[in-house]
């Protein structure tokens, strides 16, 4: 699952692939700007932790990877 945060006062977003399905990172999401958590705690395909303070978060999209092509076939 491709997530892409955006966050308050930074230039550029946060984009990480994750094993979580798109429901449990929408629910993790929902909890913290509900003030239940203070920070937002999503783990990436490799084991690491990315953590977001709640009150910055400006945007959350989540989708689906991105197939990546290799060669010269036909797009």
């Amino acid at each position: 699952m491709e997530v892409k945060i955006g966050v308050q006062h930074a230039p550029r977003e946060i984009a990480l692939e994750s094993g979580q399905s798109a429901e449990e990172v929408e629910q993790l999401v929902a909890q913290a700007l509900a003030g239940k958590s203070q920070l937002l705690s999503l783990t990436d395909d490799k084991g690491r932790k990315v953590l977001v303070p709640a009150e910055r978060i400006a945007y959350v999209e989540i989708g689906e990877p991105s197939v990546r092509r290799v060669g010269f076939g036909t797009l």
